[in-house]
């Protein structure tokens, strides 16, 4: 039988789902990260999963991971020693930025890190104007001076990025094509290729991450690609930011795809369940050890968009501006807060309770998990008040310190506010669900659609504890909870297909531009598209190029991107355009201009390898291992209320179960309060809904 395995490093656990093709049954591993180097829970895990299923290594299909490598390299500065040479005169648009401010009212704020420091910074002679025209010549005599400051230097990494290059290109692969030859072992990015569209700030920081983070990806994903090879498993796929996956070669010739790559495979897995249920409107809701993500899927469709930042202080608030280094990249559109089970409950100096964005992570954890930990955490709290296991989780791998767990939150946050245990506890719960829900908020209501229409699908190893609540929060009338939500975006990574995006920068007023140069434009990206397609050995049945604008109102900023129909470009086409436009603007920003001239500014392209798909089923295999019985849990407004408590893996097709109760399995719990019902149906969802 062939499988189809996926790996997720997630900040507490990696989880490895294994997916077998046919029947669509699942199996799961979990083991706790290795910060120091993921590869090693990576593999770990893989054979983990391997011999707990008796899965021969050449019965493996498809191998798939989501990694944590180009994240963490930006958050923590450990990137690569990065140059950039630019037009003279823009050196230093890097630090220049948007006037953006993460926080409007904080007048001390410091930036993100520039990642490119000044001294490696250089500057050549050149300009080319806004409408692609050479105003300066290439100063071609100045380059092998720039070479010998880079070799000086010592430089891993070197982007280039000239002004108006996306209009025109070649002075920038003059450059590029010296710095090739004579620097061979220096990896270079140049913005034409990596991001050839408008906006000079956006396409110098895209590149320069590329930069900063290639050598880093490289090195990790030659030392995994070597290891899984090793155990006699097939190549290695990469989940991108945008929800499809890429090979490593295509995957180190634009690094910033790898961005947000768990919380992408995440949201793909939900997009499966809504499929697969016939749900089109679902919210993806997803709490791991270190953050909580919430995604919005309507009418079937994954929102992405173009506009992320990356790798400052707060770049967990993607909506706010001015907080990380930009990438236009596709990214799928979430929202992310510090909200994990690992999150650290603290009281400030004015005695208020704050939990993150610190988090106690894998090492040394929270301390209920008995490894050091000493902070109190959202996962402390969940023991104390029952939802967790007071005994062991994963099935008993994991044994549990309750007497640990009770002393943390006394010293951090019932003395210190002069609460009891369970009080300091339930107040720890009150907090994280309001920073979650303003997530679920953000993707639902500030994206102008109501709740109310959609379900739930709540998942990573702590979404179920907590999905009730914020369902009830925003009135959202159904929770779904899929098989094996503690891995299950390691199993959105075995649901996916290849992709690829490309873009270019289009100015036209769709009134009066011609078709065939719109036309003209498609059919470049195309030929790049099947060109990766072909290189990626993807059979032409199961090819698709997918066509999308980004179009705006003449005079506005910034854009809203809407899909082009199939087919020849024809007039039709553009009336369709701008159609769509006024729609997507009236459902964004609740008005729109039939006065106004409607402009296009970039057409994209997506290149998808389509990757059969599977159908996700856990049932009943009616044992009752591993179940503990009724436990006293807390509930607000009760106190502590003795509670049953079910073995998820016992639970048959057409069981109905009333709140309050509790369902465990090894990767997650479910917490089913009063006044709510779940009942499991064919395939091993558990559907939740107020009684």
């Amino acid at each position: 039988m062939a499988w189809r395995v996926g790996v997720d490093i997630g900040g507490t656990f990696t989880d490895v789902a294994m997916v077998e093709e046919a029947t669509g049954r699942i199996g799961i591993a979990k083991v706790l990260t290795t910060p120091h180097d993921f590869s090693e829970a990576v593999i770990d895990g893989i054979r983990q999963g391997l011999a707990r299923e008796k899965i021969a290594p050449a019965d493996v299909s498809l191998l798939a991971h989501a990694t944590t490598v180009v994240t963490n390299a930006l958050l923590e500065h450990k990137g690569a020693k990065a140059g950039l040479v630019t037009t003279r005169g823009f050196r230093d648009v890097l630090e220049l930025r948007r006037s953006s401010r993460s926080d409007l009212y904080d007048l001390f704020q410091d930036g993100p890190a520039i990642l490119v420091p000044r001294r490696w910074r250089y500057e050549v002679t050149e300009r080319i104007d806004a409408q692609g025209a050479v105003v300066t010549p290439l100063a071609e005599s100045e380059i092998d001076g720039v070479i010998a400051a880079i070799r000086d230097a010592g430089l891993e990494a070197v982007a280039v990025s000239f002004l108006f290059s996306f209009l025109n290109d070649r002075h920038e692969r003059i450059v590029g094509d010296r710095l090739r030859k004579a620097l061979p072992q220096v990896k270079i990015f140049l913005s034409c290729e990596v991001l050839p569209e408008v906006r000079e700030f956006e396409r110098t920081s895209t590149t320069a991450v590329c930069a900063y983070v290639a050598p880093v990806l490289e090195s990790y994903l030659g030392r995994l690609q070597k290891a899984v090879t090793e155990l006699g498993l097939p190549k290695l796929y990469v989940m991108g930011s945008s929800g499809g996956v890429f090979d490593i070669a295509e995957g180190l010739r634009m690094p910033a795809m790898a961005v947000e790559s768990g919380p992408a495979a995440g949201v793909i897995a939900a997009a499966l369940v809504g499929r697969q249920l016939g749900l089109a409107n679902v919210i993806s809701f997803d709490m791991g050890g270190t953050t909580a993500k919430a995604s919005l899927i309507a009418e079937g469709e994954v929102a992405v968009t173009a506009e992320y930042e990356v790798g400052g202080s707060g770049h967990v608030n993607r909506w706010q501006h001015g907080s990380g280094h930009p990438i236009r990249v596709p990214v799928i559109d979430l929202a992310e807060v510090s909200a994990g089970g690992g999150s650290i409950a603290w009281v400030d100096p004015g005695g208020a309770l704050k939990v993150g964005p610190g988090s106690a992570g894998s090492a040394p954890g929270p301390a209920a998990y008995g490894r050091g930990g000493i902070a109190a955490t959202v996962s402390d709290a969940n023991v104390v008040l029952g939802y967790l296991n007071r005994e062991a989780l994963l099935g008993g791998d994991l044994k549990i310190d309750l007497a640990a767990a009770e002393a943390a939150i006394a010293r951090s946050v019932g003395e210190p506010l002069g609460l009891s245990v369970p009080e300091a506890a339930a107040r720890i719960i009150e907090i994280v669900d309001s920073n979650m829900a303003e997530a679920l908020r953000i993707v639902s209501i500030e994206r102008g659609h109501d709740p109310r229409e959609f379900s739930l699908v709540a998942f990573g190893g702590a979404g179920p504890i907590h999905a009730a609540s914020l369902a009830g929060e925003l009135q959202i009338p159904e929770v779904v909870v899929p098989p094996a939500p503690g891995v299950f975006s390691a199993l959105g990574l075995v649901a996916t297909d290849l992709r690829r995006d490309y873009s270019r920068t289009l100015y036209a007023d769709l009134g009066s531009v011609e078709p065939a140069v719109i036309a003209a434009a498609f059919d470049a990206m195309e030929t790049e598209g099947r060109a990766m397609l072909t290189a990626a050995n993807v059979a032409p049945g199961r090819r698709g190029l997918l066509r999308f604008a980004d179009i705006r109102y003449r005079r506005q900023a910034y854009e809203l991107t809407v899909p082009v129909a199939d087919g020849p470009v024809t007039q039709e086409t553009l009336k369709g355009l701008v159609a769509a436009f006024h729609d997507k603007h009236r459902q964004t920003y609740g008005h729109a201009s039939n006065k106004d001239a409607v402009q296009l500014v970039n057409l994209r392209l997506t290149a998808v390898g389509r990757i059969p798909g599977v159908t996700l089923a856990q049932r009943a295999n009616g044992t009752a291992a591993g179940r503990t019985g009724p436990r006293d849990i807390w509930f607000a407004g009760e106190g502590f209320v003795r509670t049953p408590v079910h073995w998820r893996p016992g639970l048959s097709a057409g069981t109905v179960i009333d709140g309050p109760a509790v369902i465990e399995a090894v990767d997650s719990t479910t917490l089913l309060p009063p006044g709510w019902q779940a009942a499991i149906d064919a395939q091993g969802y558990i559907r939740m809904k107020r009684r």
